[in-house]
């Protein structure tokens, strides 16, 4: 009898974990999902003239290649500080380049003193709020963040 009982609790627990896991698995993946799915968007200030930026304008401002808008007012490029999962997302999808790369090219840009870097900032708040108290600022965030002090002027495809 006790055999029996031992015998229905373990399975039982076998049945507990697996449960378990099967849970654990589900409420990981949702999580990667809804955050990888939550796509960047590019924003100036309300009050920016410009309506829409290409992603090769993007590029040009991004890389330091130009430092004005399509418009020809200079552009506060805001960008993350090294490191920062959202610098690295979007550079890469931005350029079609690894970041090693990217980093590389910035490298050799400063050593030239032809560029300036964009103005890293830590976090999504300090972006939002630089551009929404800049009329010349324009930076990243994701889609789901964007507050009506700011403008959206190039979405990523995904």
């Amino acid at each position: 009898m006790r055999r029996q009982v031992l015998s229905s609790i373990q399975r039982n627990l076998a049945r507990l974990r697996v449960f378990f896991r099967l849970i654990l698995s589900v409420m990981l993946f949702t999580s990667f999902t809804a955050g990888a799915t939550d796509p960047l968007v590019v924003i100036v200030h309300k009050d920016n003239p410009n309506q829409q930026i290409s992603q090769h304008q993007l590029v040009d401002l991004y890389m330091g290649k130009y430092t004005a808008f399509p418009d020809g007012t200079l552009a506060k490029v805001l960008d993350y500080e090294q490191g920062h999962p959202l610098r690295t997302f979007f550079l890469t999808s931005l350029t079609g380049r690894p970041i090693n790369q990217i980093n590389a090219y910035w490298s050799q840009v400063k050593f030239s003193g032809k560029a300036s870097f964009p103005q890293a900032h830590q976090s999504i708040d300090a972006i939002l709020e630089e551009v929404a108290s800049t009329p010349d600022a324009i930076g990243y965030v994701p889609a789901t963040t964007v507050t009506e002090d700011v403008k959206v002027v190039y979405r990523f495809v995904q």
